[in-house]
Formats: C-alpha cells, structure tokens, sequence
C-alpha cells in the first residue's frame, strides 16, 4: 500500500424521491490496499458502491480516477479504464466453457474485442493469458466445463477470472461470499489477497462476513444512515463506540 490515491470520491450525494440514500459522502482509496466499505442494513453502502462503480450516476458530487473526473464515465468505459467488478448475483455465460467465459474477457480488452464468435484456436494469446487466469483463482481442470454445470463457489471463482482477464488496476467487490458455505469462504479470501499482491492491485469490497473484512482489510469504511459514520484500520474500526452504537450491538462480538 503507498500513500497515493487511485480513487477519491468527493460529496457523493444519491436520492431516491424522498429518500437520500447517500448523503454528501466523501473518501479516498490509496492504491494497493484493500479497502472495505460496511454498514447496517439500510446504511447506503450499496448504493454508494453502486456510483463508484459507475452503475448509478450520482446527483451531486465528484470521482476521480488516477486524478481523472470518471462521474459521469459508463461503466464499459471504466473497464478500459482498468476497474473491474463483481456482483452480488453471479455474472457468468452459463452456456459457455469455463475457458471461454474468461477467453472472452481477455480478448474484449485486445484489438480483436469484436470477434468474439471466432473460433478460440485463432487467437492463441487469448487462450494463453485465459490459461493463466484459470491458475490464479483455482479453476485448473475445469476449463471445459460449461459454467452452469459448476458449483457455486467454482462460479464464484469464474466471476473473479472474468473480471481479472481485464487486467484491472482496481478490482470492486460486491458481497463476493455471498451464497457460499463458510468452509469455501477461506479459500476466496486467499484468492483476493494473492490476486490484489501479486497483481499489485488495489479492491473495494462492500461484505456482511466481518471475519473476512477484519481479515483481510488494510482500512474500513462505516456507513449509516446514508452518511460515512467511521473509518480507520480493522483494530480501529473494531474498538469505535459509534461503529458498535450504529450496530445496535449486532456486530460487537464479531468487531471486537
């Protein structure tokens, strides 16, 4: 982790009619960290990952990337860019191979993104950098398999292979436990964290699960009530009376 920013949100502000779901919201991620963004239910933390991600687009305020004004970039550009996402819900090809799901995303990032029908054996270096992602995120022998035939955690894997065939600089994670059982959490956890160090990378991850935003976090971010409530590192975040308070006590036992 370094003390440069890769991403800076300034005054983010989002409604919904009546209803101000994040509310003059501010916040810098320096790069190669992990930084997480949690909250209780209803705190605005998944709309707020929303505009960072450039699914929504905010009503006020201001996001920089690399130093660039992105408020108002669509997400497709932002991949170019080199921000990648995951989603809560599984975003896969179910009809495709595991190797092509994560070929595709290779070649979409090449001079050839327009020939995604070709036949794979054309484009070797697509098939080449593929093969190399499949090892990161411990998909090796399963790379013809169609990807509705695999189990959940394998899909979850698969997710995280398409979003990292883009290269991505910034990697954002929406809830990338959820569905899984806690016997195939810790094997996720430990591809994050050799995909963000050995990539050099940086990751947003809005997550329920605080024994892995405790575990594998450098600095968190707390949200209520559409506002940032608390940030500071896990030890920080974990001894904060107005994160326990804002909790109503749900989270004290797993925080401290």
């Amino acid at each position: 982790m370094t003390n440069e920013t890769i991403l800076e949100a300034q005054n983010l502000r989002k409604s919904f009619g009546g209803l101000i779901a994040v509310d003059d919201v501010s916040i810098q991620i320096a790069k190669g960290s992990m930084h997480a963004i949690i909250g209780p239910n209803g705190a605005g933390k998944t709309t707020f990952f929303n505009l960072l991600s450039g699914m929504m687009s905010p009503d006020s305020g201001k996001i920089f990337y690399k130093g660039e004004n992105i408020t108002n970039v669509a997400p497709q550009r932002r991949a170019h860019m080199g921000i990648g996402r995951s989603f809560q819900i599984t975003n896969i090809f179910p009809n495709l191979n595991v190797l092509e799901n994560i070929r595709l995303g290779t070649q979409a990032m090449g001079k050839d993104n327009f020939r995604f029908f070709s036949l794979a054996e054309r484009y070797p270096i697509y098939v080449e950098k593929a093969l190399e992602v499949i090892d990161l995120v411990g998909l090796r022998g399963r790379e013809g398999v169609l990807a509705r035939n695999l189990a959940h955690g394998e899909k979850r894997k698969l997710e995280l292979g398409i979003m990292l065939s883009t290269e991505p600089e910034l990697l954002l994670f929406d809830e990338p436990t959820a569905g899984m059982s806690s016997e195939q959490v810790p094997e996720l956890i430990e591809i994050i964290n050799k995909v963000v160090h050995l990539k050099s990378s940086t990751a947003i991850l809005v997550e329920h699960r605080m024994d892995m935003v405790m575990s594998v976090s450098d600095r968190i971010t707390v949200m209520a009530q559409g506002r940032l409530l608390a940030e500071g590192t896990p030890h920080e975040i974990a001894h904060n009376a107005q994160v326990q308070a804002a909790y109503l006590g749900d989270l004290y036992g797993e925080l401290v």
